[in-house]
């Protein structure tokens, strides 16, 4: 099975808590060029949401999207967060209980949502779907817990997203399965995907990259990556190397960013 869409290895390694995740998120954090930030571009698009809005996101990880908007979120929602991940969820719950709002965590499988008919507003599926081994079935279960006037916000990335990272990762790594670098639900194939199950769906991009000026947040990116499990420390040590030079004479290495949404409408 690939390990994009293994949910054994997804639970109990990759996402078995919020480390790897938030080293991945950290990069974005102190070297995106993009002043307002991915997690409030993202909540632009549930500003339209009702006062009383009840709202699912499905994959929260450490919920850091509504630690990033606490102020943003209107006091009369009622907020779901669910991860397959009890370590996440244990991450999301740490970084929200400061916040003093009632968020309901749940554990939870995309594909089987123990909810009933048109109970939301809007479902959040942020960076996730491509985790799901049954999409199809998921995007039908979404569809059945929104309201007829809800919405799915489904982010995700495209195909030249953090391209030089993951060819400084190929050059570490000394078992190149190609399921490392594949992903099954991008900016690119989506559309047709979430098109089976909604009628209407919209694409916007996210305007952004990378201007990075250490090295250190590099290699933690790449440890913490799908494809890092057989990486050479050689290897790795050899590309420290070479990033380390570059930043000498060029003061910056520029990454590549291309990320955006869906937003599905029922």
């Amino acid at each position: 099975m690939f390990r994009f869409t293994d949910q054994k290895y997804l639970t109990k390694d990759q996402y078995k808590d919020s480390s790897n995740l938030d080293a991945r998120i950290e990069i974005h954090r102190r070297f995106s060029v993009n002043p307002g930030g991915w997690f409030n571009w993202v909540f632009d698009t549930l500003a339209q949401l009702p006062g009383q809005a009840n709202t699912l996101e499905l994959g929260c990880g450490a919920g850091t999207m509504w630690k990033e908007c606490k102020d943003r979120i209107p006091a009369g929602w009622t907020i779901t967060l669910t991860d397959l991940s009890d370590g996440m969820l244990d991450a999301a719950w740490r970084n929200l209980v400061p916040t003093g709002r009632a968020f309901k965590f749940e554990q939870m499988d995309a594909q089987s949502i123990p909810y009933g008919d048109k109970i939301f507003d809007a479902v959040i599926a942020n960076h996730m779907l491509y985790h799901v081994p049954g999409r199809e079935k998921a995007l039908t279960e979404i569809k059945r817990v929104l309201k007829d006037d809800g919405r799915l916000i489904a982010a995700t990335v495209g195909n030249t997203h953090m391209q030089e990272m993951y060819q400084w990762l190929k050059r570490v790594n000394t078992n190149q399965r190609p399921d490392m670098f594949s992903n099954p639900f991008t900016l690119e194939n989506g559309m047709p995907q979430l098109r089976r199950i909604f009628t209407q769906v919209t694409k916007l991009h996210y305007d952004d990259n990378l201007q990075v000026t250490e090295v250190e947040p590099i290699i933690a990116y790449i440890r913490s990556s799908i494809g890092a499990m057989d990486l050479s420390e050689d290897r790795l040590g050899e590309l420290k190397k070479e990033l380390t030079t570059v930043l000498e004479k060029e003061d910056k290495i520029f990454i590549t960013k291309d990320s955006g949404l869906f937003q599905a409408l029922k």
